[in-house]
């Protein structure tokens, strides 16, 4: 990745620039791909929904990095940014951009989501540790947006360092308390691994910290490649295990680990959902217009006096929750692959 400042020099303009550019000729475009779209090769809806969702996702950009060098000046030219209250308006920002974001995908793409799970209200107070499964650029957004428009949690979140090419993306998660980490660590493990540990530290009553075990979205090139790293790794049994999973990559417990060592107080809740599992890119996102899903989850709360102590049996704990979430999303995908 380019260094900080660099971004945040060249990212933010070219964004706040392109949003002019596409809003002022917009007439133009327009025309333009009224032509087009009537080409028989065209699909009208698919072509008139990715545009709308361009200049949609370009103006909440824009209007985000507005905001967000408006609360950098409010807070002292960046002396205050991480002071109660801006954390508190950098949150609250958050959730706006977010439930703009869910309310035009379920009426532009049709987008329905059924949440299943525990009364919000047992968990009231307590610090979370969230656990989910990875697939699809959309799970992440969804489980945020629950998290902070549903449950009223402010939650602090390990993703991948590429992410931080998107600007809001960037300035927000380094504002609050997040972690950037390599997809792929390989010799930084350890490091990931500590920062995670520093992440769950000092959680409070509204506090949920968000871990994807598998490290990355699921494909079957993954699955393999997970599999593979058992093996060589001479952690047979966990192979054999992994080989019996069919939505899920086998998962890493470095990093839970670390979360429970030092958050020994906070509940944990396991998250599995199905629904997005095909949408893995662009060209994804494009054949399956209007998508017309429905996306179901399945939320499970572990009382943190039920989280077993002992680094093994939290390890043999890990794998038994996510065959079951694995045997959860086998048991939605035949019934609806009639």
């Amino acid at each position: 990745m380019p260094p900080r400042w660099l971004r945040r020099l060249l990212l933010p303009p070219l964004v706040l620039l392109l949003t002019l550019v596409v809003t002022t000729t917009m007439p133009v475009w327009l025309i333009a791909l009224a032509a087009l779209s009537s080409l028989p090769v065209l699909d009208r809806s698919r072509v008139l929904r990715v545009v709308w969702f361009v200049v949609l996702y370009l103006l909440v950009e824009s209007i985000a990095l507005v905001a967000l060098f408006g609360l950098w000046i409010a807070a002292g030219f960046g002396v205050a940014i991480r002071a109660p209250w801006s954390e508190r308006a950098h949150y609250w920002l958050v959730s706006r951009l977010l439930a703009v974001l869910y309310r035009e995908a379920q009426r532009v793409l049709r987008l329905s989501v059924e949440v299943e799970g525990p009364d919000p209200a047992s968990y009231a107070g307590k610090p979370l540790v969230v656990c989910c499964r990875h697939a699809g650029p959309g799970d992440s957004l969804l489980l945020v947006h629950a998290l902070v428009n549903i449950y009223d949690r402010e939650p602090r979140i390990v993703v991948k360092d590429t992410l931080q090419w998107d600007p809001v993306i960037d300035v927000v998660l380094h504002r609050l308390p997040n972690r950037f980490v390599d997809p792929d660590p390989g010799r930084t493990g350890e490091v990931v691994t500590a920062q995670i540990a520093q992440l769950a530290s000092n959680l409070d009553g509204d506090d949920a910290l968000v871990i994807f075990p598998e490290g990355g979205n699921f494909s079957e090139h993954r699955r393999a490649r997970a599999i593979a790293r058992l093996r060589d790794g001479g952690r047979i049994s966990e192979a054999e295990h992994a080989e019996r999973l069919r939505h899920v990559l086998a998962p890493r417990p470095g990093g839970l680990l670390a979360a429970l060592e030092r958050a020994r107080d906070a509940d944990v809740l396991w998250v599995a959902h199905t629904g997005l599992d095909r949408l893995h890119s662009v060209a994804d996102v494009w054949r399956e217009l209007p998508v017309a899903k429905r996306i179901q989850m399945r939320w499970w709360q572990v009382p943190a006096s039920e989280v077993p102590d002992d680094g093994d049996q939290q390890v043999a704990w890990l794998w038994s929750w996510w065959t079951t979430i694995d045997e959860w999303i086998t048991e939605r995908s035949d019934r609806r692959a009639p």
